[in-house]
């Protein structure tokens, strides 16, 4: 269980047990309970609800164009404002141009092995990425690890923040299954941490990472959000981290193991993963 995960546990009612006893059940630091980062206004929480809805729904639509639209629609904000909230939420248009989400400048990048390559057994091919989920008065992004033939979900994980370490720990977990041939993800600064990368590479895997502001390259992982958000987070208002974990959870078992896949002949992902 990641650290996140831990502290999502923590009681803060009037009956529950006292945080230091909390702490000392869960493995954690008493400081990290008493920290309480301040909470975003409700202005920045709407915005980037709305710029999560309108990429979801147009993933092409750079900042120009959501910075069109959000005027359009009365909240004003200039382009620089617009590109930095993208910038935050790990997004970006799939357009040619300035990739928002950014890599360390002296982190390697590595080719994009996947042109012309089709996934014709599981773990041939595994994609990763990060989305945004809205919350009622916040977000969390969640990492995925997909199997591009089965369209299994491998692992995920949740967080409050974009930091490396919930990445690491869906790496980790990924890890434990299999071991994919090719391993794709973006260019941002988790996929090409170093890290990161040493551990797929350790474990064999060969890393492939999508061209600059390319995400049709990863385009299984992109389908995977729009059916999370359209199917499960859209459709419920999660109060909190912890209510958000739980939907999450349960909608990770229906794809995998309930939802028939069109592109799978109706079959379930699990079941195709399984069998091969």
């Amino acid at each position: 269980m990641t650290r996140a995960e831990r502290i999502a546990l923590v009681e803060r009612t009037a009956d529950a047990l006292s945080l230091r006893t909390q702490a000392d059940l869960l493995s954690l630091s008493r400081a990290s309970l008493s920290y309480q980062p301040v909470p975003p206004s409700p202005e920045e929480v709407a915005t980037k609800h709305r710029l999560d809805a309108l990429y979801t729904a147009h993933p092409f639509y750079g900042s120009r164009k959501m910075t069109v639209i959000l005027n359009e629609e009365g909240v004003l904000m200039n382009r620089k404002r617009v590109q930095r909230s993208m910038r935050e939420m790990g997004i970006a248009g799939i357009t040619p141009g300035p990739n928002l989400s950014k890599r360390t400048a002296q982190h390697r990048i590595y080719p994009y092995l996947l042109r012309g390559v089709t996934a014709s057994v599981p773990n041939a091919i595994w994609g990763s990425d990060i989305t945004y989920i809205r919350l009622r008065s916040g977000w969390l992004s969640l990492v995925a690890i997909l199997d591009w033939y089965s369209r299994y979900v491998i692992s995920w994980a949740l967080d409050e923040t974009l930091e490396l370490p919930f990445v690491l720990d869906a790496v980790d977990r990924a890890l434990t299954m299999a071991t994919p041939t090719i391993w794709n993800s973006d260019q941002g600064s988790h996929f090409t941490s170093p890290q990161l990368t040493s551990k797929r590479e350790a474990a064999g895997a060969r890393i492939s990472m999508d061209g600059r502001g390319r995400a049709h390259d990863n385009i299984f992982t992109e389908r995977l959000w729009r059916s999370v958000k359209y199917e499960e987070v859209y459709l419920h208002e999660y109060g909190s981290p912890r209510e958000a974990r739980m939907g999450i959870a349960q909608y990770m078992h229906f794809y995998n193991h309930e939802r028939p896949h069109q592109a799978l002949g109706y079959r379930r992902p699990a079941e195709v993963y399984r069998d091969g």
